[in-house]
């Protein structure tokens, strides 16, 4: 009599690594470094208090003296060294990219979650129910469209932050500037979902849900939604970058984060105004963080789109 020894079901993990998905990363030189370069950026903002030498927006730590200080130069009254330098006030540079990113990650992300969800919403409830609900939803979107998002984030932020008190403004100029960008981006998630949904609707297991009962919200939530996200996670890792780009426009016009809390286009318009002066590396090493961090994104949700695209395959 012979054994018959059952194969074991792969792990999750198994079939993960196993994945034509994975295959297609591990295989492509431009989405492992894009990757890595992100992972590395956002691990680097993330621990930033462990990784900074000092924390470069607490009043206390700074010293005047060590002010324009080159880069990898002692200072002339201290004599103490910098890696990247320091900005006027006599603040790490490498330490306010650090935490300088952390904000500008904070907003962008925030950002498109929120513009996500919005977005999800009105468009499931767009191609579902079709008629009015689709035509007032639709002529609202192709009307946002007609206007530059950079725009549209400047007014929402603008009418935001002046129905504000003043006393709070400060404090909520960060939430003001995600609710400025999730606005400005909702747009293109509600038509890739209502394009998708109005496919989907039209399908066998939908009709076999309303022969069961199910109601018009739960058929969306649990049977559509799952099946209209792919597209939606490729336009949110690309929105992404677009997300940080805006926050760095905002700032570097000086409508964007408070002075108190800067981020990287903070930090970009702090150091254009000394870059005719000499000291250069004020706007450069920020510049080319923000460069990287938006490129890295940019390229692996490029990455991303073309691996979920079954035309291309």
């Amino acid at each position: 009599m012979t054994d018959v020894t059952e194969t074991p079901a792969p792990t999750r993990l198994r079939r993960i690594l196993d994945s034509d998905l994975f295959y297609a990363f591990r295989t492509s030189p431009v989405a492992l470094i894009s990757a890595l370069v992100t992972m590395f950026l956002i691990l680097s903002a993330v621990f930033a208090p462990l990784i900074a030498t000092t924390n470069p927006f607490d009043p206390a730590s700074l010293n005047l003296m060590n002010g324009f200080t080159p880069p990898m130069e002692p200072n002339a009254f201290t004599g103490e060294n910098f890696l990247l330098g320091t900005d006027d006030q006599g603040r790490d540079v490498f330490s306010t990219i650090l935490y300088g990113m952390r904000i500008s990650l904070f907003v962008g992300v925030t950002a498109v979650v929120f513009a996500m969800v919005l977005g999800i919403v009105l468009g499931l409830l767009a191609g579902y129910f079709g008629g009015w609900t689709d035509t007032i939803i639709m002529r609202a979107a192709d009307v946002q469209l007609t206007f530059p998002s950079i725009l549209v984030a400047m007014l929402i932020f603008g009418i935001a932050k002046g129905i504000t008190p003043i006393e709070y403004r400060d404090q909520m100029a960060i939430w003001v500037l995600i609710l400025a960008i999730g606005l400005s981006d909702w747009v293109q998630f509600a038509r890739v979902v209502r394009g998708a949904t109005m496919v989907e609707k039209g399908k066998d297991y939908v009709a076999a849900a309303h022969l069961i009962g199910r109601p018009s919200f739960a058929i969306m939530i649990r049977h559509i939604l799952p099946n209209v996200l792919s597209p939606v996670l490729v336009i949110a890792t690309i929105s992404l970058a677009l997300a940080i780009i805006a926050e760095a426009t905002l700032s570097f016009l000086g409508i964007g984060a408070p002075p108190t809390q800067p981020s990287l286009g903070t930090l970009i318009r702090i150091g254009q105004q000394f870059l005719f002066s000499g000291e250069w590396w004020i706007l450069f090493f920020p510049a080319c963080t923000l460069l990287a961090l938006a490129l890295s994104v940019n390229l692996l949700g490029d990455w991303l789109r073309d691996a979920l695209n079954p035309r291309l395959k």
